[in-house]
């Protein structure tokens, strides 16, 4: 069996990666990687794939930024003759960035099987381009790997033939498990000065809170607060560091002076710095999942989730971009006790093996 697996941006790294280690086990799976480029800055992509022990790529498109049209020709453009030449029997995406349903497309419009991994995932906002991508690309593809029931119960709701669901469990989950011992003997937290439960962590990037000049205000203006009791440690999103400067704020953030920005950072010391934080602020849905197996309290700065796992078993709550809702629950937090967060089921870093047994089994059938 031969399978194209492909990457976009970072968050895929970390869900291709068990993926692409559960097919190394056995000589009858063939694996070629294609990075896509979608998001590609070589110092932090080869830091991410000599982390996690993926393969260097065995392709890159090269595709790079644009709008999302361009970007997607760009991939399809691209992605096409590779797949000619490739011949795989299929081709797995992960997620729901523009390279998933790209390179998506190109396959079954080739005639090649489709799987995708994280499926069924859905937050009801079509304004977001990740549920245009995930609707489109589940639409499409021949399996479907689901991390939790709600994505099963999505798609069977539209009219998904139930045996090409599969309820697996997450394979970010599996990456986290996988890596934990590592993350822990990081030394971010002395390189950075901090202490143990004694500060925040942040993440900004999505256009709905990061292009809006008066929800990035808003924003800022919460952590202002935030930061006189605790320090808050921002990894900037480039997108966003590029924001605060066309609108003016600035000069706010150089004035919080407990408002740490720093450059992204490694997937192992990211991992350490958010499971020994007080609380995480995100508005990204793979930190939902890692504070939920963290067990550590996450503010969702979003008015909805494709993810409620997240807060059925896990530490989230969303509070949307609203300062007084923020605020209420980060002073929750801060003064109690937080709930005792379950594990999700089949979130046991174990769903890239239950993926391979599945597709081994279906090819075998053929």
């Amino acid at each position: 069996m031969k399978i194209v697996h492909v990457v976009g941006a970072r968050p895929n790294f970390m869900k291709i990666a068990p993926i692409m280690a559960a097919c190394a086990k056995y000589d009858d799976i063939e694996s070629v990687l294609v990075h896509t480029g979608q998001h590609y800055d070589e110092k932090m992509s080869d830091l991410f794939f000599r982390e996690l022990g993926i393969p260097k790529p065995d392709i890159n498109l090269g595709i790079g930024g644009g709008t999302h049209a361009e970007q997607t020709a760009a991939i399809m453009t691209a992605f096409e003759p590779v797949v000619i030449e490739q011949a795989p029997d299929a081709v797995l995406v992960v997620g729901d960035v523009n390279s998933t349903i790209a390179t998506g497309l190109v396959a079954v419009k080739l005639g090649i099987q489709l799987i995708h991994v994280e499926a069924g995932l859905r937050s009801g906002d079509r304004s977001m381009p990740e549920e245009i991508n995930r609707i489109l690309t589940d639409a499409i593809s021949d399996q479907l790997f689901c991390t939790e029931q709600s994505g099963v119960d999505h798609l069977l709701r539209e009219g998904v033939d139930d045996g090409k669901i599969h309820l697996v469990g997450n394979v970010m989950i599996d990456t986290l498990l996988k890596n934990k011992e590592q993350a822990d003997r990081s030394a971010i937290l002395e390189d950075l000065k901090l202490r143990q439960g004694e500060y925040a962590v942040l993440t900004l990037h999505r256009p709905s809170n990061v292009d809006d000049s008066d929800t990035l205000d808003r924003l800022i203006g919460v952590l202002e607060l935030v930061q006189n009791d605790i320090p808050v440690i921002f990894p900037i999103h480039p997108r966003t560091r590029k924001n605060l400067a066309a609108f003016g704020l600035s000069d706010r953030i150089e004035q919080a002076t407990n408002l740490h920005l720093i450059d992204p950072i490694g997937y192992l010391d990211f991992m350490k710095l958010m499971a020994n934080a007080k609380l995480v602020l995100t508005d990204s849905g793979g930190i939902q999942e890692e504070t939920t197996i963290l067990k550590v309290p996450c503010l969702t700065l979003r008015e909805n989730t494709e993810r409620p796992i997240t807060i059925e078993f896990g530490t989230c709550e969303i509070v949307g971009t609203d300062s007084d809702q923020i605020l209420s629950a980060y002073n929750r937090i801060m003064t109690e006790q937080s709930n005792q967060p379950r594990t999700p089921p089949l979130w046991d870093g174990k769903a890239a093996e239950r993926i391979v047994d599945i597709l081994r089994d279906r090819h075998s059938a053929q």
